[in-house]
């Protein structure tokens, strides 16, 4: 099973959704450096299920218990080790998911690949319940990033059809930065928060769910960096993003829309700055050109896909006895998992990040 990322700072995570834990160790990262756990907490509690009505109420502390690796708040150059306990579990909820696939799940997938073998409950290692690994990691390696002067944020760009303001793709200041890396329902402009909530509450009532779309910005990259042609900027974030559970797309830049104009207005003409640095004045590449980063922010989009766990009746099949069925999904599911995922995008870019510097 391919559970790791990276090959100069490699995250292997480990775990199920019911089991009695899971966790993350972090091989390669630099000793000496300082670690604010409390900030760590903050981007656990953002990611962290059962603290708002668009979320699953199963509640989770994630707290995580760092095992090696870190002395004194400080990285000790050792492979770094966290465990997140689960603690609020009702694994009886997916006794009929053994012979039943979920529609939209792993389930049917991960049985013929694991012989049937694979921990069905909450969907074991397919769960999204494994995120918080990914964001532990992300919020201890984005501290080190940040002492090197890069910063990364993400908002939730649509749920359904009610959209927030776009980045400004030639960059955003930092107190939007700070705000939205701090906000468990991260917007640029926070009146479209109601409507939002309008959109996954109406689906729950329906026993159905909404996805959307979450845009991340990455400032402060220096200019040339990434390995073109098979592992530069837009191949090693992509490879990160599709390791979150329920991203299905991703676009960086004017992306899609980008089809709809002629070249010359999709070119970012150059200019020098007062600094006599090399910059563009739109930001339609989105940050990278060739796989190489130009110096202007990394902006990217990914595609959040409605959470498949539905209460609704589904048809599916039987696999013991060959015939057609329907199932009922029972448990405690996000009717929108778009603003708990926003964390994830951010660590998810991180790990990404100190991987290609």
């Amino acid at each position: 099973m391919g559970s790791f990322f990276g090959e100069k700072v490699r995250i292997s995570v480990f775990g199920e959704s019911h089991g009695t834990a899971m966790g993350v160790i972090i091989d390669g990262l630099p000793s000496g450096e300082e670690i604010d756990m409390n900030e760590v907490y903050v981007q656990m509690s953002r990611r962290a299920p059962g603290g708002d009505k668009t979320a699953t109420p199963r509640k989770e502390a994630d707290f995580p218990e760092v095992l090696s690796g870190m002395l004194n708040g400080k990285t000790t150059g050792a492979p770094l080790a966290a465990v997140i306990h689960n603690t609020n579990t009702r694994s009886s909820d997916y006794g009929n998911l053994l012979d039943s696939p979920r529609p939209g799940h792993a389930d049917y997938t991960a049985y013929l690949k694991y012989s049937g073998f694979n921990d069905i409950r909450g969907g074991g290692h397919f769960s999204g319940r494994l995120t918080a690994n990914i964001v532990f990691a992300g919020a201890v390696v984005r501290q080190i990033l940040k002492r090197r002067g890069i910063s990364i944020a993400a908002h939730i760009y649509s749920i359904g059809n009610v959209s927030d303001t776009a980045f400004d793709a030639c960059g955003i200041d930092s107190e939007l930065t700070d705000r939205l890396n701090k906000s468990k329902f991260a917007l640029v402009n926070t009146e479209c928060e109601q409507a939002m909530r309008d959109v996954v509450e109406a689906a729950r009532l329906d026993s159905d769910s909404v996805g959307g779309i979450i845009e991340c910005i990455i400032q402060g990259m220096p200019a040339g960096v990434g390995d073109p042609m098979f592992n530069g900027v837009e191949n090693v974030l992509s490879a990160a993003m599709f390791g979150v559970p329920a991203v299905k797309g991703i676009e960086f830049g004017s992306g899609f829309s980008g089809t709809l104009k002629r070249g010359s207005q999709n070119n970012d003409e150059f200019y020098f700055d007062e600094k006599g640095i090399v910059r563009t004045y739109t930001n339609n590449h989105g940050g990278a050109l060739g796989g190489i980063t130009s110096g202007m922010p990394i902006v990217f989009r990914v595609a959040v896909k409605p959470t498949p766990s539905v209460s609704a009746e589904q048809k599916t099949v039987n696999l013991q006895t060959g015939e057609n069925t329907t199932v009922i999904v029972k448990g405690r599911h996000d009717p929108c998992i778009v603003p708990r995922a926003v964390p994830v995008i951010e660590a998810a870019a991180a790990i990404a990040v100190i991987n290609m510097l």
